[in-house]
């Protein structure tokens, strides 16, 4: 089941991020480390040298200057959702599109953490983030649906969707997301007050307890979900984040 589920996640990449991309920001080397699975030995090493709250913060660098350190740090750990979130402030005192000290461009970091782990739903969420600072609002949502396929009870991705219909004022799509955003606890209020001064807010249905439901429903849903015996299919965090 696993393998079923790399290969739909490789698909999806394949969709969303245009070849040329990925020629430009270079090719896969036996470097890369997967952040959900990195060895805490590798990750304190980079944290200590090339990821401190300085750099984090887009303040200075450590080993070097500002963006050699977190390249670096992209460069080993492409899908680091903290190290995402600072090329995503930075960007916007970048207007070369380069960080200072850097060698390959912001975008590229996005997009080479969807590419080496297109199962990820938070590195596809974080992607969707830059595209829709860049003003390009139908690639951010094509990404989100993709990062929501991973991660359908993920409350951030939910939120990210429904803020953008309602921005498109496509109300009656952004209500279903908003809802199960702030239904599982979403802190934002944002989408909510932007539904509710256009009337379109209708409180949530409370969530389903899985001690609830029958017992036979839920042995149905688990062979469904879980045809092949292997219950061992990865799980994306989630960072709740909004663009």
């Amino acid at each position: 089941m696993k393998t079923r589920f790399l290969a739909l996640a490789a698909i999806l990449y394949a969709i969303a991020v245009p070849g040329s991309a990925r020629m430009v920001c270079g090719e896969e080397t036996n470097g890369q480390h997967d952040f959900r699975t990195v060895p805490d030995y590798f990750l304190k090493l980079v944290h200590a040298r090339h990821f401190t709250d300085d750099i984090e913060q887009g303040i200075r660098g450590e080993s070097s200057v500002l963006g050699a350190d977190l390249e670096y740090t992209l460069l080993h750990i492409p899908n680091h959702p903290r190290a995402l979130n600072t090329a995503l402030r930075l960007a916007p005192r970048n207007p070369s599109g380069i960080i200072e000290g850097a060698k390959l461009p912001i975008e590229c970091y996005f997009e080479r953490a969807v590419r080496f782990f297109p199962d990820d739903s938070n590195a596809w969420l974080m992607y969707a983030r830059y595209a829709y600072a860049k003003g390009r609002q139908a690639q951010a949502l094509d990404m989100l649906q993709k990062a929501i396929e991973l991660a359908p009870d993920d409350p951030a991705i939910n939120y990210n969707i429904g803020l953008i219909y309602a921005k498109q004022k496509k109300f009656e799509q952004a209500l279903p997301y908003a809802q199960k955003a702030y239904a599982l606890q979403f802190p934002l209020p944002a989408l909510k007050q932007t539904l509710v001064k256009a009337g379109k807010w209708v409180e949530p249905p409370p969530l389903e307890k899985a001690e609830e439901r029958p017992e036979a429903e839920s042995k149905a849903e688990a062979k469904r979900d879980d045809p092949a015996g292997d219950s061992s299919a990865p799980r994306a965090p989630s960072n709740p984040v909004k663009p």
